[in-house]
């Protein structure tokens, strides 16, 4: 967990300064089919530097056990980096799940998230983040979140 927070920062930080020297700009609309665990399994939707997304959220607390959630939520993208016609950029998340297995069946959690999207080729894109999920009675969990998505830019 260490090594992922450290990792985010150097790169948040040669993003920062890259940004500064290309001036990138995200595009007004996007719609994204995630297929992996960031933000959830599920759809999103931005408009400019705001998206919201729902789906299927699965993580692991401890390991070869997954907890399942219903997850919805809004993220800000911000620092838009490198020289494509869509640019990576980093994003900050708010979310709110609702427990589907395991000690959180039935409650609902609150999730904050930071991360980096990378955009790898034309609509394909990778993220890599660090969530925090709390809930009533559970104590705050933080564990690393890797995403798939492809987007459709319009």
């Amino acid at each position: 967990m260490k090594n992922t927070i450290q990792l985010l920062a150097a790169a948040a930080l040669v993003a920062l300064a890259s940004s500064f020297a290309t001036a990138q700009k995200l595009s007004d609309h996007e719609f994204s089919i995630n297929g992996f665990r960031n933000p959830s399994v599920g759809a999103e939707y931005r408009y400019k530097s705001f998206s919201v997304h729902g789906g299927y959220y699965p993580t692991r607390f401890k390991s070869g056990i997954t907890t399942k959630f219903a997850k919805a939520g809004v993220t800000y993208w911000f620092l838009p980096v490198g020289k494509k016609e869509n640019p990576s950029s980093f994003y900050s998340t708010v979310a709110f799940a609702r427990g589907l297995s395991r000690a959180y069946e039935d409650k609902n959690a609150l999730i904050g998230e930071v991360g980096f999207r990378w955009m790898v080729w034309k609509g394909l894109n990778l993220r890599i983040g660090v969530a925090a999920l709390g809930a009533k009675g559970e104590s705050v969990k933080i564990n690393p979140t890797p995403g798939i998505s492809y987007s459709f830019f319009f």
